[in-house]
């Protein structure tokens, strides 16, 4: 591929992105651009990581505004075949094309060029490097040898329901929770961000982007990427998981489920797919490793749009949808501004569970229950009960409840049980 040919396509990509931030609503993420900026010093590498069509690309020119910088996105059907040693071409068009004091490169979806890794590790030591890439084993390898600790990777979510609220126009000023109207269009864009999700294109394009984007992910980032050789077993292992959110699962009874006769091998594909960040596994605390790895673990969907695409009849089944966006919200905080969280679930030998463990190096920071309930007459006593055996185990007396639409508080035991609707949760952000 000539020099003419690479200028030709990073132009048409440039204005493509430039296109975009001047006819559609482009808003600032959650993740502070600002902040993350901060990694881009030579010679690190800067990679943002996230499920396909979660906004990595923009996010990255955002990242980059006000800045002199060369864009090209590898994934373009113009570049297939593209070499590693033709990467030095795109750096020379770069400069022909913005001049040569361009300091900043983004490789978006990098991964698609083999041999890859050697190039940037040379580039970054006199040039600020972004890459982008929609598989979390984008690091491992032979970049992570490469470059020995030289990398800062961030993951990037789907839209929060914050930016949800965002996106679709919905403004709320100070004090906005005392607004019957506030109060009742905020509940009314939860419903929607819970059946469609936060995927960006979703809200443009409709829920037909939710299939489009399942497939992507399965035949590319998955199939394509790990070349499977028993696609259809994989496919049908990725569907009932999916299915199943929220719930706990076991390699060796996956093997018996789907047509795979060998548990390591559904655990291989099992990590490919969340590698895809299609899915994520939560674990079950226990003080004792052993035990926390060999107890089952519980699947979550990346996004609640795909889960109902994907699994018709969790749509009657709000409890677990409302489960799966909190596990999601959770997830975000983590990686977005507590990295020191780990997140758990609990469960004892009698089946009591809480939802979710929140814990730091220190101790157990809180304790988090789930429920569709709208009234204190709904609330299960058996729920209320895991909390008292839970907060004993792991000594904690921060015990939170999220519920659909109840807010209020319960002394039980001698435990204070806090009790706050999905729709107000959002928008609290303690410091644990």
């Amino acid at each position: 591929m000539n020099i003419e040919e690479i200028k030709a396509i990073i132009t048409s990509q440039y204005e493509a992105l430039d296109n975009l931030f001047h006819r559609e609503k482009i808003i600032d993420r959650d993740l502070d651009a600002s902040k993350v900026k901060v990694f881009l010093a030579k010679p690190n590498v800067l990679a943002i990581l996230g499920i396909r069509r979660c906004g990595k690309s923009v996010f990255s020119w955002l990242l980059l505004r006000g800045e002199k910088f060369g864009y090209i996105n590898f994934f373009d059907e113009r570049l297939i075949g593209l070499k590693a040693e033709e990467l030095n071409q795109v750096i020379q068009a770069f400069y022909e094309l913005y001049g040569s004091d361009v300091e900043y490169f983004v490789f978006d979806e990098v991964q698609k060029v083999q041999g890859w890794e050697r190039f940037v590790s040379r580039l970054r030591t006199a040039n600020k490097i972004v890459i982008t890439g929609s598989n979390s084993d984008l690091l491992r390898g032979e970049l992570a040898t490469f470059l020995t600790g030289r990398h800062v990777d961030v993951e990037l979510l789907p839209f929060s329901f914050r930016e949800h609220l965002q996106i679709t126009g919905i403004t709320l000023e100070e004090n906005w929770t005392y607004s019957t109207a506030n109060i009742a269009a905020v509940k009314s864009a939860l419903e929607e961000y819970i059946a469609k999700g936060g995927f960006p294109e979703v809200g443009k394009f409709g829920d037909i982007m939710l299939s489009v984007i399942y497939r992507d992910i399965i035949e590319n980032d998955v199939l394509g990427h790990h070349k499977i050789r028993n696609p259809q077993s994989l496919r049908e292992l990725a569907k009932y998981l999916i299915s199943n959110t929220a719930k706990e699962i076991t390699f060796n009874k996956l093997k018996t489920t789907i047509d795979i006769k060998d548990a390591h091998t559904v655990a291989k594909y099992v990590g490919y797919i969340s590698d895809s960040y299609l899915i994520f596994l939560l674990e079950r605390f226990s003080y004792k490793l052993k035990e926390q790895f060999k107890a089952p673990k519980k699947v979550y969907c990346i996004d609640t749009g795909i889960a109902n695409n994907v699994a018709f009849k969790l749509s009657k089944d709000p409890g677990r949808l409302m489960e799966n966006v909190v596990f999601i919200e959770l997830l975000r905080r983590k990686l977005y501004f507590n990295p020191d969280w780990e997140i758990y679930y609990w469960k004892d030998h009698r089946g009591r569970e809480i939802d979710f463990v929140v814990k730091t190096a220190e101790s157990i920071k809180q304790l988090i229950q789930v429920t569709y309930v709208s009234a204190k007459n709904e609330v299960v006593q058996r729920e209320i009960e895991s909390f008292a055996f839970a907060a004993s185990e792991l000594k904690c007396d921060n015990l939170l409840v999220i519920t659909w639409d109840y807010e209020g508080k319960l002394l039980s035991d001698g435990k204070t049980l806090v009790f706050l609707p999905l729709w107000k949760w959002f928008f609290e952000m303690p410091e644990l």
